[in-house]
């Protein structure tokens, strides 16, 4: 990811977040260093920096070492960084007779050893740490260009007798274990280089002109590649040996002391061989090159002359004086000068590039080359076998210094736990050409080649100062990076902000707040104390890169990933968000989003970044989704689908969402502690809640548009699957606001679809589902549907809440005519009778059970008389109940019992309520007796044939509930619905009595049920004229005037011969009674015709009147006739076949007497 500050018109330039995309940031380390010693003629600036246990070691190219101390962090400041404060100032030793200007070229602290190796102006001296006090009696090396070499795959404590290092002087590199004492190891014929960098046997190294890959233990080397393409001369791939046998021989020397002769003694000039060794030297030097070391053989210490005395000059003073030595001393270095992790070493001239070594992995070492200093660099990784590896790092310009941060690399900082090979970096320094001049900047490249996206550019945080070397040939005026041995804190308040909890408030959206108890004061103070104690330790992190240019260093810090991921998120969007001409780069917003998944969280930090980073991503691309016209927005149902996942998986508290919407942020429910989020959040969301309230159109917006609708509606849904879970904050109100605006949206979208076609949609089936499946919002959910007018809907809620009486309530409001918008109940009498059988109730179902039957009867009885309900009642405690409550129910419930369910035992009180009925109406009313009357003589009136009087009352009912009633009464009395059904014969007669002339079919079955049926007879035949139910009477044996509703008689219920015989006598002798004559002639001619064989013939002979002709009786005379001719034929008949059987009887006895033969017996 690359950084640049770019100059856009006004009206597309990005927003600036208070978080930086970069990867690294600066924090100063010490600005403006009093570098100069008193009365110091030129311009003072630091050349080398090294840190060790709080002790900072600043070179200058004043030949000074400047010693300062760290001091803990001030927690009254809330800063995680030490300062420092000033301890001393030191001149190393030097022996250069130059008249060049000295200067601090290196400073090494080898830890392991508690000694510092300080090479100043081609001098090398060694100090005991932390104060920098001489160590080896002042033992110095002159002629060195360089110092270093640590094996960097050494383990704490694997090399207990010292430290190993490379000296580079101007033929050769030295081994030297650096302990108690100094002792060579071996020599290295590799002349005048001037970088290294070492894991165990190899080390990669360099000269002026090429690179190459030493192995330090078989004495070998591989030749690499130049420095600069423009070298001819250099070849690679070429592998040497390079021991020597005069390197062999030499014994191991002392480290001598020369300032008790008046002299100085370097441990070149010992280590290169003085006087003569004895054989027992030569053994011990071949033994110590056996003993082996991590990645070297150990070497026998050097003593030092019992005749030199071990004192030590004054600092300052051996620089001040000439050295003298046994030997020439080795020439003094060149006057260029080389850095390498920003340690001032001898350079080429300035026409050649400077070398750069670096190792970010065990098994790699990452080399420079380039053409001019001008021209852009590249670094290449070889491997150790001299291979090139990956791709190459690409450089704008040479570099002029060059570090590695990462896990695996020589100065390797705290893993930070994000991610693995993407958190090693190469930084390095060097010169931009722009339009408005040159400018220094810290290109910042991942080790990984292959991921272009993490190249950045950083402006170093100082004027660019043309680059010179001074009269000591140091290099100056560039900035120079290095890593320091140990690492600092660097406190970055703004992660503590940005991830730290803080109480949103909640855009009103004009609504009242809902379910928001008084706030406890105390409680929410305490919390807000808490939550910034937590924050302060979440802005801390660790670094060990520093850059210095003149009299200041500044720490490189590795910047927080909340920190680089909110910048470039902010980046990816233009223009003011409350401006109204957002424009948010999604594909971009959805490359950070994807990246994130690709982090392997290991800290607190990490997890909170990532959640933080998820929930801002969501919000963003949510605004700017609902923001959007789906037609024309791009946005595929994949997008939408990642998107609700995001929002859910990113743990962002649903009410955050709500809150940016108007119409839903009316459900938000906050609770007296509130809604707790990430202080970054804060901003995004108040500016997106302005923006939403700023959008055109009504507050609706922006659920006008279905597909918008579905994607909060899906994100809602997948937050109620949730519920239960343990790490959900402020569960009750989280989810009291969820299925608030879940239930609103569907109301809200049920209503669009209704009104838009008339039909109901699946939002239906969804919101049913909803409420019978149970919310958490149960107020607020009633005032909703009460709010849409869902009274149905309403219901259903109450009944997942098991309140029947609310059910109850709220469908007698919809049967009573209140208004329901869903118009889903569509038989509302029914469902509450069907739901009253369900419940247990038992004031609910007498209250609403009377209720109904109020309005609809034949319903409402069902109630109390259902054999399926949980509640069973007593009939009589029904009719009390409905009596006193519902009165034109009773009748009903009683026909229910008896009709119904085939109850005869309460067929005595449905007979009473009949005959209340009509006998008051007659009591009441003359036109009810008139009505009566006509409809007698009506049907007196009619010719035969004509149908019964049962069936000429029921073809012309009236409409008349008392007509209704005497109706079903005549059925009762008249036996239609069986013989089981017993009433109190005496108490109805009582009643009947006074209207037994209103009352003629009444009157004639209780006649039959005493057993007058002569009397009956006479009423059918005179009062009502209905002959053919008389003849019916005679045959049934006066049991009922009416047949039952099936058609057929049961075998008990049929009559004896000799009973109908007897009625049908009495019937003779009404009709031969009746007025008409022509009536009584037809009637009577009929009645003997079609029953004449219940007749006695002299009998009828004897009734009939003298008058009548024999045509009149013809047919049954005939009839008689032929019966009596029948009978006396079939006398006859019987007579032969009487003598037949007797003759035949005879026969057979005489045949058994012959058969058997006569017997004799004997009187005795």
């Amino acid at each position: 990811m690359e950084s640049h500050d770019t100059h856009e018109p006004p009206h597309k330039r990005r927003r600036k977040a208070p978080g930086s995309a970069s990867t690294y940031v600066f924090r100063t380390l010490l600005e403006d260093i009093a570098l100069a010693p008193d009365d110091y003629p030129a311009k003072v600036q630091i050349t080398c920096v090294e840190l060790w246990e709080g002790n900072l070691y600043i070179g200058t190219s004043a030949a000074e070492i400047l010693h300062y101390v760290a001091l803990p962090p001030d927690p009254v400041v809330n800063t995680a960084s030490p300062s420092y404060i000033f301890a001393s100032r030191l001149q190393p030793t030097t022996t250069s007779t130059s008249s060049a200007s000295p200067a601090v070229q290196q400073v090494l602290v080898l830890p392991k050893v508690a000694k510092a190796c300080v090479l100043c102006n081609g001098t090398l001296t060694f100090y005991s740490l932390p104060e920098l006090s001489p160590a080896f009696g002042n033992t110095v090396v002159s002629g060195c260009s360089w110092i270093g070499g640590e094996n960097l795959n050494a383990s704490d404590g694997e090399d207990e007798a010292g430290q190993v290092v490379m000296i580079c002087i101007k033929n050769r590199i030295r081994l030297v274990r650096i302990g108690d004492d100094a002792r060579r190891i071996r020599n290295i014929e590799y002349p005048a280089c001037l970088t290294v960098a070492r894991r165990d046997n190899f080390a990669c190294v360099a000269d002026a002109q090429a690179y190459a890959l030493l192995d330090v233990e078989n004495q070998q080397k591989i030749s690499l590649f130049p420095i600069s393409s423009l070298d001819e001369n250099a070849h690679g791939g070429q592998v040497e040996d390079i021991s020597t046998k005069s390197d062999s021989s030499r014994p191991s020397s002392a480290v001598g002391d020369p300032k008790g002769h008046g002299r100085s003694r370097s441990l070149g000039t010992f280590v290169g061989g003085l006087g003569r060794r004895s054989p027992q030297s030569r053994s011990q030097e071949r033994s110590d090159r056996d003993a082996p070391e991590p990645g070297l053989r150990a070497a026998s210490p050097l003593r030092l002359p019992h005749d030199q005395p071990r004192s030590s000059p004054a600092p300052g003073e051996a620089s001040r004086r000439p050295p003298v030595s046994d030997k020439p001393l080795p020439a003094p270095p060149d006057r260029s000068s080389s850095q390498q992790g920003g340690q001032t070493v001898a350079a080429p001239s300035s026409a050649q590039l400077i070398p750069h070594v670096c190792s970010p992995t065990p098994g790699e070492f990452l080399l420079t080359t380039g053409t001019t200093p001008e021209e852009p660099g590249v670094g290449i990784f070889v491997n150790l076998e001299g291979d090139v590896v990956r791709g190459t790092l690409q450089f704008d310009r040479y570099p002029t210094s060059v570090v590695v941060d990462g896990d695996d690399s020589d100065a390797a900082m705290p893993s930070s736990g994000m991610g693995k090979s993407e958190d090693v970096y190469v930084l390095a320094s060097t010169i931009q050409n722009r339009d408005d001049g040159d400018r220094e900047v810290i290109e910042v490249r991942k080790a990984d080649a292959d991921n272009d996206d993490g190249n950045e550019h950083l402006d170093v945080p100082f004027p660019f100062e043309e680059d010179s070397t001074d009269e000591a040939g140091t290099m100056v005026g560039h900035a120079r990076l290095r890593s320091l041995l140990s690492d600092t804190s660097a406190s970055f308040p703004e992660v503590g902000d940005m991830l730290g909890l803080v109480r949103l408030r909640v855009p009103n959206h004009g609504a009242a707040r809902i379910n928001q108890p008084e706030e406890s004061k105390g409680a929410n103070e305490n919390r807000e104390e808490e939550e910034k104690v937590f924050a302060q330790r979440l802005g801390s992190r660790s670094s060990r890169l520093v850059l210095w240019s003149g009299s200041s260093i500044w720490w490189l810090v590795r910047n927080p990933l909340v920190l680089r991921l909110d910048g470039a998120i902010d980046a990816c969007i233009e223009a003011p968000l409350d401006s109204g001409q957002t424009m948010v780069h999604r594909g971009e917003i959805l490359r950070i989003v994807s990246s994130v998944s690709e982090y392997e969280v290991a800290t607190e930090t990490d997890f909170l970044t990532l959640k933080y980073i998820r929930q801002k991503t969501g919000i963003i691309l949510l605004a700017d989704t609902l923001s959007r016209n789906p037609s024309s927005s791009g946005i595929t149902p994949t997008e939408l689908r990642a998107l609700e996942d995001q929002l859910v998986e990113s743990g962002l508290d649903p009410r955050i969402v709500l809150s940016m919407l108007p119409l839903l942020g009316q459900d938000i429910v906050e609770g007296p502690q509130g809604i707790w989020i990430h202080g970054g959040l804060t901003g995004v969301i108040q500016q997106y809640a302005h923006l939403s309230s700023s959008t055109p159109g009504t507050s609706d917006w922006p659920f006008k548009h279905n597909e918008w609708s579905n994607l909060i509606k899906q994100y809602l849904a997948a937050w109620r699957q949730r519920k239960g879970f343990g790490s959900i904050a402020d569960e009750a109100e989280v989810f009291q606001s969820v299925d608030a605006a879940l239930l609103h949206l569907l109301l809200h979208q049920d209503d669009q679809h209704s009104r838009r076609a008339g039909i109901p949609q699946a939002s239906r089936s969804e919101l049913y589902s909803l409420v019978d499946t149970g919310v958490d919002c149960f107020e607020r959910a009633v005032v909703l549907l009460e709010q849409y007018r869902r009274l149905y809907v309403l219901s259903r809620l109450y009944q997942s809440r098991k309140l029947a009486g609310k059910v109850l309530q709220t469908w007698r409001r919809i049967v009573e005519g209140e208004a329901d918008a869903g118009n889903e109940l569509r038989d509302g009498e029914s469902e509450i009778r069907k739901y009253l059988a369900k419940i247990r109730d038992v004031t609910l179902i007498q209250e609403y059970g009377t209720w109904l039957a109020r309005r609809n009867p034949a319903l409402g009885v069902q109630v109390f008389a259902e054999d399926s309900s949980r509640v069973r009642f007593v009939p009589q405690e029904v009719v009390r109940l409905l009596k006193d409550q519902a009165p034109d129910a009773v009748k009903v419930y009683l026909e229910h019992l008896v009709f119904g369910k085939k109850k005869g035992q309460y067929a005595n009180d449905l007979i009473t309520y009949y005959l209340d009925s009509v006998l008051d109406v007659l009591e009441a009313s003359n036109e009810a007796r008139s009505v009566l009357a006509q409809s007698y003589e009506s049907y007196r009136a009619l010719q035969t044939p004509k149908p019964t009087y049962r069936q000429f009352i029921m073809d012309n009912a009236i409409s008349a509930n008392w007509w209704q009633d005497r109706l079903r009464l005549l059925e009762l009395l008249g036996g239609s619905h069986g013989a089981d059904l017993s009433f109190d014969l005496s108490q109805i007669l009582s009643r009947i009595e006074p209207y037994e002339e209103d009352l003629v079919p009444e009157s004639i079955i209780l006649d039959g049920r005493q057993g007058r049926h002569q009397q009956a007879l006479r009423l059918l035949t005179h009062g009502l004229g209905d002959y053919h139910t008389a003849i019916n009477y005679c045959l049934m044996g006066g049991a009922s005037i009416f047949h039952p509703i099936s058609g057929s008689l049961t075998p008990s219920e049929a009559s004896t011969r000799e009973d109908q015989a007897t009625l049908f006598g009495y019937l003779l002798t009404e009709f031969l009674a009746i007025e008409d004559t022509n009536n009584r002639l037809e009637r009577t001619s009929e009645l003997l015709e079609r029953f004449g064989g219940w007749y006695d013939v002299r009998r009828v002979l004897d009734l009939i009147p003298e008058t009548w002709s024999v045509e009149l009786v013809e047919g049954f005379l005939t009839s008689a006739f032929r019966t009596l001719l029948r009978d006396r034929n079939e006398v006859v008949i019987v007579k032969a076949l009487s003598g037949a059987e007797n003759l035949q009887i005879a026969a057979e006895m005489v045949e058994k007497m012959r058969l058997e033969g006569p017997r004799i017996e004997a009187e005795q």
